[in-house]
């Protein structure tokens, strides 16, 4: 480090990607506000404050990590060792098992350029159909619904600060005040110019509390709520009659569905009071702009596409699609959630949202690529798909991760523990020995997101560019260089000669034109002119799209689709063993498993162990006290945890958040049923029981 430079760049968290100045200087690297970004206009949580001490952090990695036999030791390697040793293994698996038996799981954290290339290494590289991601786990319900709806995925379909402008808001299954902070200046600001709030959420959460109305439903109950405001919206004549006959299609069937979930149906469901009921369709009526936006409580369900459609068929209904201030829009969780299921480590998915099964796309994204289209695999399982059946005759026997700790994160995840133990061969590519690295046979150190170039893809649809402003640590190597020296020592190295991420980004670039998500003309250079760029952006005249859907819907007629969709109960609910809800999330100083904002030592102090909130009266029933240790069971096994003591949630519920690893693992329990379209995991309910326990993790 030389003199002190300021680089505008980006957090590594979340997937408002926040603008930030990070300061590096002789004294280490500090972070500053960046008010010109629009953005968060300056605006930081506490993780982006603190993301600079991740940086020369003294549990980084900086060698590679070989085990020699399964059950041995890591011990230190060269970086040819290492490769050497993937390379053949990875060679040897395809040999005796075929070309499927080797898997790639990649994270949605991973920059644009790291998410292509992972595809393209996938299918070029290695050959396999089988390549999936932890987005997942995140977007995949909202993106399905949103494909059906609106011919396209893209989280926000407009800039984040439309919601100032909005006169009333729903938040459906989204504490933003917790997980993503900088985004509440914007409701700030629409409650100062007389806006409403709606919230639907079964805690009281922090955003909850802001809202005006606060609708507390029984967890996995939010789409017969939202059925229940379609019928509401249609008795009260609050219809756009004009708006549905022109731009959509399927309303009468859908109307149908609705006429179903009247107000009383809808209370003995959802546990939300029929006054309440009413009031929000009061309020949905009044306002003149009305933003519908979902998150993952309502998404990660065995149900959640159909969730999604429900309240995209409310939003549909009220004319509020496509038009200033108003529209439907997923709050996207990861860093790169929306760039990162864009260009093709999904596993039906090439660059550009194209469809791994459509023959156009396959000779495009060849002929990018300079391959026979015929060469490439065709679509694979998804991601719980292929770890569920890791180490398994007909599963993949082989597996690269790379950003992405599935031994915290992945439902059911000491099955998934399992399976990963009986993979004949696991490398993992990240920063530090998380929970997934430790049992791998190959640990791969690489860079981090203030030492690498790369574009991000934030929430809103702006593509963003994060430079690089320290050198990674002696020993230290990006996953762009990791995947093209392996496919190097495969003999595909030809394919993968670029220079750097720029040179990444420009094939990309190609690879994406034409596509629903077209980047061809967003280049690095304009990124850092324009404070990013919005797609589909298919040439350097084109200026972006900040909003769509303000002419045409993405569909092959231009209209949006109703979908008639009913309520049907969780995967589990509560039984006689089983009599309680549990349902996860995260808190405001952690982020997905931990990896990262349990190694920040502030925020480890102010949460530094799993906690479990329960309702007073129900810590009553088990004479369980604030701070008690209390043990948390479902059909899939015990976790331990700390008692939290709040009314904010539901009495017949249970809250636990999934960043940390050991007995306070709340992953172990959750359920893995998928819906059956997005293969979504239902994280967010399942049946549980408690009971006061003795002991801690920590031996308390």
């Amino acid at each position: 480090m030389v003199a002190s430079s300021a680089t505008p760049t980006h957090c590594p968290y979340c997937s408002m990607q926040c603008g930030m100045k990070l300061v590096v200087g002789a004294g280490g690297s500090s972070v500053e506000r960046w008010p010109e970004f629009p953005t968060n206009k300056g605006g930081l949580c506490q993780k982006g404050w603190t993301a600079a001490e991740l940086l020369g952090h003294h549990d980084r990695l900086t060698e590679p990590l070989v085990r020699e036999w399964r059950g041995g030791e890591l011990r230190p390697a060269t970086w040819d060792e290492a490769l050497t040793r993937v390379a053949d293994e990875l060679r040897d698996c395809q040999g005796r098992h075929g070309r499927a038996a080797v898997g790639v799981f990649g994270g949605g954290g991973l920059t644009n350029e790291k998410a292509y290339l992972l595809g393209k290494f996938a299918r070029v590289g290695l050959g396999t159909s089988n390549i999936d991601y932890n987005g997942r786990f995140c977007m995949s319900s909202a993106a399905t619904a949103a494909n059906r709806a609106f011919g396209v995925d893209r989280g926000l379909p407009f800039p984040a600060e439309d919601i100032a402008s909005a006169e009333l808001v729903v938040l459906v299954g989204s504490n933003v005040a917790e997980t993503m902070p900088p985004v509440m200046q914007y409701f700030e600001e629409q409650r100062a110019r007389g806006g409403r709030l709606i919230v639907i959420d079964p805690r009281a959460t922090p955003t909850a509390r802001a809202a005006s109305l606060h609708l507390q439903v029984t967890p996995g109950t939010d789409l017969a709520l939202a059925n229940g405001l379609f019928n509401l919206a249609v008795k009260e004549g609050l219809v756009d009659d004009n708006f549905v006959a022109a731009r959509t299609t399927g309303f009468d069937a859908a109307r149908r569905v609705a006429a179903s979930y009247w107000p009383d149906r809808v209370e003995r469901i959802t546990g939300v009071p029929v006054e309440q009921l009413t009031v929000a369709a009061s309020l949905l009526g009044e306002a003149a702009s009305v933003m519908i936006l979902t998150a993952r409580g309502a998404e990660q369900h065995s149900k959640g596409t159909d969730t999604v459609l429900a309240f995209i068929n409310l939003a549909l209904a009220l004319g509020q699609v496509g038009k200033p201030h108003s529209g439907y829009g997923a709050l996207t969780g990861q860093g790169n959630g929306q760039g990162g299921r864009e260009h093709g480590q999904k596993a039906d998915q090439l660059p550009g949202y194209r469809r791994l099964d459509d023959p156009a796309a396959r000779r495009h994204v060849a002929g990018v690529w300079g391959v026979d289209p015929d060469s490439l695999p065709g679509p694979g399982i998804s991601a719980y798909e292929m770890l569920e059946a890791a180490g398994t005759d007909g599963g993949v026997r082989a597996l690269l991760i790379m950003g992405s700790n599935v031994v915290v994160s992945a439902p059911n995840a000491g099955h998934i523990q399992e399976r990963l133990d009986a993979l004949d061969f696991l490398v993992v590519a990240d920063l530090f020995l998380s929970e997934t690295a430790e049992r791998a046979d190959v640990v791969l150190p690489a860079a981090q997101w203030a030492e690498e170039d790369g574009t991000m893809t934030n929430f809103e649809g702006r593509v963003i560019l994060r430079r690089a402003a320290v050198d990674p640590p002696a020993g230290v190597c990006t996953d762009l260089h990791i995947l093209t020296a392996l496919a190097a020592r495969l003999g595909r190295g030809d394919l993968f000669a670029f220079a750097d991420a720029q040179s990444v980004f420009d094939e990309l670039r190609r690879a994406s034109s034409g596509g629903i998500a077209d980047y061809n003309g967003i280049t690095y250079e304009r990124i850092a002119a324009e404070n990013g760029v919005f797609w589909p952006c298919p040439d350097a005249a084109h200026p972006g799209t900040p909003r769509m859907f303000l002419d045409t819907f993405g569909t092959a007629d231009g209209q949006a689709r109703f979908y008639p969709v009913h309520h049907k109960a969780s995967a589990e609910e509560p039984s006689d063993d089983y009599p309680l809800y549990l349902t996860t999330g995260r808190t405001a100083e952690h982020y997905q498993s931990g990896t990262q904002t349990r190694r920040v030592a502030s925020l480890a102090a102010a949460e530094p162990a799993a906690f479990v909130e329960i309702h007073p009266d129900l810590a009553a029933v088990f004479a369980v006290a604030d701070g008690d240790v209390v043990q948390v069971d479902t059909a899939r096994g015990s976790v331990l945890a700390r008692a939290r003591l709040t009314k904010a949630i539901r009495s017949d519920t249970l809250f636990m958040a999934f960043h940390w690893p050991g007995k306070g693992r709340v992953n172990l329990v959750t359920n893995p049923a998928l819906d059956p379209v997005s293969k979504m995991p239902e994280f967010k309910v399942c049946a549980a029981r408690i009971a006061k326990a003795t002991k801690c993790d920590d031996g308390s």
